[in-house]
């Protein structure tokens, strides 16, 4: 597996925005996107604006993906699919900023729906799919050995 790129404070709030989707942010979702950006290693200032953001109702933006590499992509929409799935329920609001999200981050359908299994996959390991609980890390890891693996096969075949 490659080096994984460290996530800027724009794909937090990208997360932000999927989170506010609905209309609501709950807190687990909020307190969820801002302990993956300090998990990441971002700046302070960053963790308190990505803050911020879970406070107060966001745009989904232009996401800067050009410092993302493929693996990074598929990670935050598998974040965003977990922090929509987060209260039980998806809206189609918060589907229709997903499907914006994977558009932004240029992520087809067909990726979208290996990361949605990965997200089950990661919730049924961790036994819990509460943020406290959840392994974002397994996530990143996860998707980074599938994508490695699909690579792989393609330069067999």
């Amino acid at each position: 597996m490659a080096e994984q790129s460290r996530l800027g404070r724009d794909v937090y709030l990208a997360l932000a925005a999927v989170g506010w989707a609905d209309g609501k942010l709950d807190q687990d979702e909020a307190d969820a996107i801002v302990r993956a950006a300090a998990d990441e290693g971002l700046e302070l200032e960053e963790i308190a604006e990505i803050e911020a953001a879970t406070k107060e109702p966001i745009d989904l933006g232009v996401i800067d993906r050009k410092a993302l590499s493929k693996e990074d992509r598929l990670y935050v929409y598998g974040v965003a699919c977990w922090i929509a799935r987060m209260d039980g329920v998806v809206s189609d609001e918060e589907k229709a900023t997903l499907k914006k999200l994977a558009e932004a981050l240029k992520v087809p359908e067909r990726p979208r729906e290996v990361v949605d299994s990965i997200v089950d996959a990661v919730a049924e390991l961790s036994g819990d799919s509460r943020p406290s609980r959840y392994d974002l890390h397994a996530l990143r890891v996860i998707i980074g050995e599938r994508l490695a693996a699909a690579e792989a096969r393609r330069k067999h075949a």
